[in-house]
Parts: structure tokens; C-alpha cells; sequence
């Protein structure tokens, strides 16, 4: 990571009356704020308003933490003690505002993605795994924090232009009311318009799979070659890139970007408000429907079942909610809720199997 140590306000990188309001609720007024902006094995990088320092929490912090959660994250405030030009103590994380958690991959244990985000761009490309549905989770995820999700639809120049125009359309039309770029860093299509949308002091965080163009979109915003690709791909002609860990980066004068390693799988995790929100008209048909607990799968009466057989609305996101409502709700279950779950499907497969028995031939 190129290094910065040009002298900034910390208002530059995020901070505002939320966090000034909490660090004067701390007892010990003489630590000084800072921003981390990029976390490794055991020890974060920090950015105050005159350097860089490497830190390491205290001990107090390690034997108090019950989560990952109560661990320092990229885009967190903390309050810390320097203790030369290049080093110094974390003692306290302040309140988050808002923070990215998705399932964690191997369990249903949330997994802090980034912290303190205003803006989450949540970016897909025509060779990845392009899909609205999966735009549609990160929205929810995003939303389920009062983060402002942004869609970048990247390597437009792979489509042609009916291609591109059908993209554009469909996304347009699944998403009124979400704020859509389409971007290509050899074209530079789309990369102007996307700057000149940020504001200063504001967080970005990307969000999307590997290879989607994540850390050459930010290359660019930077205006240099900081983040690494992969080697170019002989049957493509792009880079794959190849961040392996959160870093936070800062605009001049255009806010502030955190960049993300491709995440395969993006998990929901108590994402119900942000879920309503991604699918307001499903809510709003509901309130028609004949009964009031109803689960819109085959309920007589369900005015959502009769909105998608008159065509009112789109049946590939009816399935994306009922699968994100469905997963949400199993993910936020207790862990011994989750086992008597699963204890009572098996003892249903279980009967299944020995029904089946009977009609064989």
C-alpha cells in the first residue's frame, strides 16, 4: 500500500458529530481517534490526521471480546495512544453507525464485512456471475444497515450495444429506484460519471464476486496503479484481481473506498428490514391478502400468487423472496432452535422414506 502522509482532517476520512458525540462519552479523554484502514493477522493500519501507524489491540480488548464483532474492523473508529511515529495501542472501538454483516460462510455466525459505510457499490460484470438476484441480496444486506445501495453493471465493452441496452433495461426496470452505473475501464464508459457521484468525507464500500473489476475500478478512481490484478487473460484481455484482504483508500477530495476479496457466497443474515425494503411491492400486495399470516406460497385468497399470474409481478423475484425470507429467518434462528429444525426434518425424511417403501412395485 502506497503510503500517505500528507496531513488531512479526520472529517477527510469519515468523521463527523455520530462518532465525535460517542468519543466523548469515553473515560479516558486524552486517547486520540483514528480510522482503521486496512487489517492484517493481529495488527491494523491506522490512519489519524498526520500519519499511518501500525497497532494491536490491548489485552483487556482480547480477554473482554465474545465476537468477532468486538474485534477491530476496516472503517471502524478507535481510540488509541501513540506511542512513536509508526506505532501505536487500540483500547476502545467506537459505536459503529452502520456495519456490512453477511452469514459467515462455514456457520451461521455473523461475519463483519466493513464498518461505517454510507454507500455500498455493489458491482457485477457480463463474464462473472452476472444475475439480478444476487443484486437483489446485496441490496438487502446493504439496506438492512440504512446503507445506500448503488448498482455498476462493469466491462460493459465485453457487450455489444443491443446487449448493453437489454442489461440496462432489465436492471432499470427490476430496480427503479436504485441509482445504476454502467462502467468500463477500457472505454472509460461510465468512470466520470461514477466519480463525479461521490462526495468527500462519505465511505464506499465495493461489493461483489471476484474477477467482477472491483480493484481496477478503484485503480482508476485513485488515478494509480495501487491495488494488484492478476495477469491479463489470454482469452479475455482482463485482469483478475487479486485482493486478499479489506483496505480502505482515500479519494482526494471524493470520500472515502473500501475494497472487498470477491465473496462467492453473500449469506443473509437478520436482513428482514432490509429484505422489505428491496421488496416494498410484495409487502404492499400482502396487505390484500384474505389472511393475515399469510406466506404467499399457496394460501387461497394470497393477492401476491394472483399478482404473478396476471403478470403484476415478476415471478423470478417472487422466488428471490421467498428463497431470501426463507434463509433469513433460518439464519437468524438460535443455534438450538436450528438443531430441533433439523432434528424435525430428518424424522420427516425419515417417515418419507419408509412411505415411499410401500409403493414400490
Amino acid at each position: 500500500m502506497k503510503k500517505d502522509i500528507r496531513k488531512i482532517n479526520l472529517e477527510d476520512i469519515g468523521y463527523n458529530d455520530f462518532f465525535d458525540n460517542n468519543r466523548k462519552n469515553s473515560a479516558d479523554k486524552s486517547l486520540a481517534a483514528a480510522r482503521i484502514i486496512a487489517e492484517h493477522k493481529e495488527l491494523y493500519i491506522l490512519r489519524n490526521e498526520i500519519a499511518e501507524l501500525s497497532a494491536r489491540i490491548t489485552g483487556k480488548m482480547i480477554f473482554t471480546a465474545s465476537s468477532r464483532e468486538d474485534y477491530p474492523a476496516v472503517g471502524d473508529w478507535v481510540l488509541i495512544t501513540v506511542l512513536d511515529e509508526k506505532q501505536a495501542v487500540i483500547h476502545e472501538i467506537l459505536p459503529r453507525k452502520t456495519a456490512l454483516i453477511r452469514k459467515a460462510v462455514s456457520n451461521s455466525d455473523a461475519q463483519l464485512i466493513a464498518s461505517n459505510i454510507d454507500i455500498a457499490l455493489i458491482i457485477q460484470s457480463p463474464d462473472r456471475d452476472y444475475n439480478l438476484n444476487r443484486f437483489e441480496r446485496y441490496i438487502a444486506l446493504a439496506k438492512s444497515e440504512n446503507i445506500k445501495p448503488i448498482i455498476i453493471l462493469n466491462k460493459t465493452d465485453l457487450l455489444s450495444e443491443n446487449e448493453l441496452d437489454m442489461k440496462m433495461s432489465e436492471i432499470k426496470k427490476r430496480f427503479t429506484d436504485i441509482e445504476f452505473y454502467a462502467t468500463s475501464i477500457i472505454t472509460d464508459k461510465g468512470i466520470d460519471s461514477l466519480i463525479n457521484s461521490m462526495e468527500k468525507g462519505l465511505t464506499y464500500c465495493f461489493l461483489g464476486s471476484s474477477g467482477v473489476g472491483k480493484s481496477s475500478i478503484i485503480n482508476m478512481l485513485l488515478g494509480e496503479n495501487i491495488i494488484k490484478t492478476a495477469e491479463i487473460s489470454s482469452s479475455t484481455n482482463r485482469g483478475k484481481h487479486i485482493t486478499t484482504h479489506r483496505e480502505l483508500f482515500i479519494l482526494e477530495n471524493r470520500g472515502i473506498l473500501i475494497d472487498n476479496p470477491g465473496m462467492r457466497e453473500i449469506g443473509v443474515l437478520d436482513s428482514e428490514t432490509g429484505i422489505k425494503s428491496v421488496f416494498s411491492e410484495i409487502y404492499e400486495l400482502s396487505k390484500k391478502c384474505k389472511f393475515s399470516d399469510c406466506c404467499h406460497i399457496n394460501e387461497p385468497g394470497c393477492a401476491v400468487l394472483e399478482a404473478i399470474s396476471s403478470g403484476c409481478l415478476d415471478k423470478s423475484k417472487y422466488e428471490n423472496y421467498v428463497k431470501l425470507i426463507k434463509e433469513n429467518e433460518y439464519n437468524t434462528m438460535t443455534k438450538l432452535e436450528k438443531r430441533e429444525k433439523d432434528r424435525t426434518f430428518g424424522q420427516f425424511i425419515k417417515t418419507a422414506k419408509k412411505q415411499l417403501k410401500k409403493y414400490k412395485l
